[in-house]
């Protein structure tokens, strides 16, 4: 339990000297990390009652069992030691800013035939990798956009080999086809190195280039070469007219800007690179403090913990430990990094125009919201349930000719998917044409283990309500094993009509008819996405079974060679492609089990 009158005379220990203090919970878990110039005044004031204190911080508190903290020699050491904590442990009343997309990479193999791909992560090879950059999106489209202009692959094929004929991008000239070599090692190196120098320059450089290029060219009466440069400068320029591009002349700065409304605060951020909105990332938090002490978590996260930094970043207002903040990022970059809030000029509107954006997307995030809740009290009022269905599950069976009947149990959280916690069940004991049997089989499996296991990290907790694909005899079957089990827990089925489309809910005596139509479609939408996930399992065990029998049908390879020769080639029609000499270096392999394979394949061609 709190003690805050033991907690506050503890901090009148305290020493008056900066650093950093850990406010921990009855696990020991560390909920709250902060910086202070005066450890003393700083953590008695959350403890004092003196002060008024938002909703966050009061939760805080209510949840402090103890603290602890570190002296430094100054607020600075104690803001990079905050950081670096921050970063480490993410607690869970500190502002935790996700990284969504992550950095991403452009990879140019180092080999005969170079290869120029978008990866997410650097790995320790021959290559040369750009990067980091952040926005995924836009570098992965980038470089699609680049390999199509300077006609570069995109597809698997190894280039070391040579094959009989090329892909159907070289036909539609949006590939030069080194795989048969139509052009030459030489002048596919060329074409890597224009396309290198594009993705590090940028548009602005290498159309100015490919211009002169094509001008002299024409000059020079080669017309070929001329037509071909002029093609790049038309698919360059039309690439800089499809990209989101404000005139900044070469600035680079972030912008970041608030909006907020009783329960959470929008944060846009407009990153310009040499002039170029090249992205926009919203982030929306919940947040009960006031708006300085808000966007200065937000600055401090989001760049004292990130390698994304610009030499400028303007504000929509002012932050705590503005001067600190910035000597920190320019000693942390080696480069002068300021803070401004500026009051009129083209930063000024730039900011505006980033603030319009925070307020659209909390507006609305506010909508999808009421949306999904106008939904579950839809959903409440005609079951007449108890509460607000905010967790529910939704069960269905698949199966084909007694063959792989599978269950597949899907969960809708606050109205929308949660992915997470879906689950799928291999039928074992029931009949495979027993929906029903099958049903029950699934159903008390889920719950079984519940009633073992509790409600841990790896175990969905028990929902507000069960719906099951399926009749009033579904309903029954699935209801049964709750009552045998002791789980009280109000369970409906989703009924379709001769067309296979929802018509009503129903219990296991009566139906219900759905008066709503927006409760129509999200009944609807629950229906379809457990079908899919029910049927997608199902086609999967179908086709790995059918794989299977296939290699096993022939002499010598039984499940642990059919196991190593899918995972080598990927897949049944890689192997049916596969030459002898390629089954034969497979582990496991020999010469005469290679031809086996490769003539079961391609005994019936002609």
């Amino acid at each position: 339990m709190n003690n805050k009158k033991f907690l506050y005379k503890k901090s009148q220990l305290l020493p008056n000297l900066p650093g950093v203090y850990l406010m921990k919970d009855t696990s020991g878990g560390i909920i709250y990390i902060g910086k202070a110039k005066n450890l003393k005044n700083r953590v008695s004031s959350y403890f004092s009652g003196k002060l008024s204190q938002g909703t966050k911080v009061q939760k805080m508190v209510e949840n402090v069992s103890y603290f602890e903290y570190v002296i430094t020699d100054s607020e600075f050491e104690a803001l990079v030691l905050e950081c670096s904590l921050i970063k480490k442990h993410q607690p869970k009343y500190n502002i935790l800013l996700k990284d969504d997309k992550g950095y991403s990479f452009i990879r140019i193999t180092n080999n005969t035939w170079p290869r120029i791909s978008y990866v997410k992560q650097k790995v320790d090879d021959d290559s040369i990798y750009l990067g980091p950059y952040t926005g995924a999106f836009s570098i992965r489209k980038l470089v699609e956009e680049a390999l199509k202009v300077f006609k570069l692959p995109n597809c698997s094929r190894n280039l070391e080999n040579v094959y009989k004929r090329p892909c159907l991008n070289f036909y539609i000239n949006r590939c030069c086809a080194p795989c048969t070599r139509e052009i030459s090692c030489e002048k596919y190196r060329n074409l890597i190195k224009e396309t290198v120098n594009f993705l590090k320059s940028g548009k602005k450089v290498t159309l100015k280039k490919l211009t002169e290029e094509m001008n002299k060219a024409s000059e020079n009466m080669n017309f070929e070469l001329a037509a071909e440069l002029r093609d790049k400068v038309r698919a360059l320029e039309k690439i800089k007219e499809e990209q989101k591009v404000v005139s900044y002349g070469s600035k680079e700065l972030d912008a970041v800007a608030i909006a907020r409304n009783d329960e959470s605060i929008s944060v846009e951020v407009f990153k310009l690179r040499n002039g170029d909105l090249c992205k926009t990332q919203n982030f929306i938090l919940s947040f009960q403090g006031d708006l300085i002490q808000a966007r200065t978590e937000f600055i401090k996260q989001n760049y004292c913990l990130k390698n994304d930094v610009p030499k400028k970043i303007i504000l929509d207002g002012n932050i705590e430990d503005k001067s600190i903040i910035e000597k920190l990022l320019s000693e942390k970059f080696g480069r002068k990094v300021k803070i401004k809030v500026p009051k009129s000029g083209e930063d000024f509107r730039l900011l505006e125009m980033c603030k319009s954006n925070a307020y659209e997307n909390l507006l609305r995030k506010s909508e999808v919201k009421d949306k999904y809740e106008l939904c579950l009290q839809d959903l409440k009022n005609a079951l007449s349930l108890k509460v607000l269905p905010r967790y529910i599950e939704a069960y269905d069976i698949s199966n084909l000719f007694k063959s792989d009947c599978v269950g597949a149990m899907i969960v809708v959280k606050d109205g929308r998917p949660f992915k997470s916690s879906y689950r799928k069940f291999k039928i074992h004991e029931a009949g495979h044409q027993d929906d029903y049997e099958s049903m029950r089989e699934m159903v008390e499996r889920r719950f079984l283990q519940y009633k073992k296991e509790g409600n841990t990290s790896k175990l969905p907790p028990l929902p507000d309500i069960i719906l099951i694909d399926g009749g009033k005899a579904h309903v029954g079957a699935a209801k049964a094993v709750l009552d045998k089990l002791e789980f009280s827990i109000p369970i409906f089925g989703m009924v379709k009509d001769s067309k296979h489309r929802t018509r009503a809910l129903t219990t296991e005596k009566e139906e219900i008819k759905i008066k709503s139509s927006r409760l129509f479609a999200f009944i609807t939408s629950v229906q379809d996405e457990v079908h899919r996930f029910a049927v997608s399992y199902h086609r999967k065990l179908r086709n790995k079974r059918m794989c299977s029998s296939a290699l096993t049908q022939i002499p010598g390879i039984g499940p642990s060679r059919e196991k190593i020769l899918l995972k080598t080639f990927g897949s049944l029609n890689q192997i049916a492609q596969a030459s002898v000499e390629k089954l034969r270096a497979v582990k496991g392999m020999n010469l005469s089990l290679a031809k086996r394979v490769y003539e079961y394949f391609h005994s019936s061609e002609v």
